[in-house]
């Protein structure tokens, strides 16, 4: 299926409305989206693992974008639900976040979110959220 937006296009969104937004757009389809960001001495925590704030924090550009993939611009979709399960100590480097839409309701979204750690083939974390979309 087509997606509203595509991921070059959800990119520069994000950095107009989001300056700070840091991490890159692999891809994005209606029901779908693909982040990663880099990761640094700035992103760990005591024991140099990321940090659960920067993993979190990932998995919820990673379903926004796929929000958006879905809906087109609509900067008002907001979190309204965020859990997340630890499975592993991801390494400092590249953090993948694959993003699926679960349901798209007309007042809210729900999704999940499986985070991997560059180098390894299975996940550090899975990240549930329900977004809350704003009336048309």
């Amino acid at each position: 299926m087509g997606s509203a937006l595509t991921a070059q296009q959800v990119q520069h969104y994000l950095a107009d409305i989001f300056p700070q937004f840091d991490a890159r757009v692999i891809s994005v389809s209606d029901s779908a989206a693909v982040v990663e960001q880099e990761t640094d001495e700035r992103h760990l925590r005591p024991g140099g693992t990321v940090s659960g704030p920067t993993m979190m924090a990932l998995a919820d550009a990673a379903m926004y974008v796929a929000i958006l993939g879905n809906l087109g611009k609509i900067a008002l979709a907001v979190t309204t639900n965020l859990n997340i399960n630890f499975y592993r100590k991801p390494s400092p480097g590249r953090l993948r976040a694959e993003a699926r839409i679960l349901k798209m309701g007309a007042r809210l979204a729900v999704g999940d979110v499986l985070l991997y750690s560059e180098g390894s083939k299975d996940s550090v974390a899975h990240v549930t959220l329900t977004y809350s979309i704003p009336p048309q």
